[in-house]
């Protein structure tokens, strides 16, 4: 799966705001779950029109972006 499938961002859904694609729920609104201590079922359940998948999706390319070297070599 793409992350291109999974995100959106269009300045006509929400100003451009990083949305799950088909939805007007920002991406960021999962990492507001997580970080409130909420688990990943929580989110799914509130947001039951989200597949799985794509939550797992985020969270995977965020975690492949975030432990790349060249991203911290980028900014040394």
């Amino acid at each position: 799966m793409k992350i291109g499938d999974v995100i959106i961002s269009n300045k006509e859904i929400l100003g451009g705001t990083p949305v799950f694609a088909g939805t007007r729920v920002p991406v960021k609104n999962l990492f507001d779950y997580l970080e409130a201590g909420d688990s990943i079922e929580d989110f799914l359940n509130d947001f039951d029109y989200i597949p799985r998948e794509y939550a797992v999706a985020v969270l995977a390319f965020s975690e492949k972006l975030l432990t790349e070297q060249k991203l911290y070599e980028s900014f040394a």
